[in-house]
């Protein structure tokens, strides 16, 4: 296939599937509201559990997962570079960050980031959990704990991968869940 053509179908098939906004839908689907109006107006499975309870948490976790784990596997059937796939998880991010349908105001990237990482190195995750127990357990700080252990998810991957390809483009999700993390929402929120 054509690497132009190849490439084309990686962008749009990543930022489509990572437009896909669970929360909007969940919550629309078990409220009738618009999440980007109510609790803290993100689009992300925080608010979505803060407004539809345990199960709309969940249920935006696996598709928000899911989304991202379902274009990096499209990605690695079309294509073996490990460059595609950190292109695939860049735009399954920004579609999510800014999904199209609901006015580029989408949620914080937190769950985007997670899913690539358990994609590209499983083993990181595992890291990260013990790092964010460990973490919280000392510091209780719920945020802080987990911003400190996202962020050995990078050099994990490096450590367990041998990538810097791999390393490199997890590092870029992570300062880009960073810059988002206080993104402000100019709707009139609902409390």
């Amino acid at each position: 296939m054509n690497q132009l053509f190849i490439l084309s179908v990686i962008v749009l098939v990543s930022y489509g599937l990572g437009s896909i906004t669970g929360a909007y839908y969940i919550v629309k689907w078990f409220t009738g509201k618009d999440i980007r109006k109510i609790g803290s107006g993100n689009a992300g499975a925080t608010n979505a559990g803060r407004v539809a309870g345990k199960k709309g948490f969940l249920l935006t976790l696996l598709i928000d997962a899911g989304k991202v784990l379902l274009a990096l596997s499209f990605t690695s059937i079309l294509t073996d570079g490990e460059g595609y796939l950190i292109l695939s998880s860049i735009l399954s991010m920004l579609g999510h960050l800014f999904p199209f349908q609901l006015g580029f105001h989408g949620g914080k990237g937190v769950v985007a980031y997670l899913a690539s990482a358990l994609f590209l190195c499983p083993l990181s995750i595992g890291v990260f959990a013990m790092m964010m127990g460990g973490s919280y357990i000392i510091i209780r700080r719920y945020t802080f704990s987990g911003f400190l252990s996202m962020g050995t998810i990078p050099l994990t991957a490096y450590v367990i991968e041998g990538s810097f390809t791999i390393s490199a483009g997890l590092g870029a999700l992570f300062i880009t869940v960073l810059l988002f993390h206080n993104r402000s929402f100019h709707h009139s929120v609902e409390t």
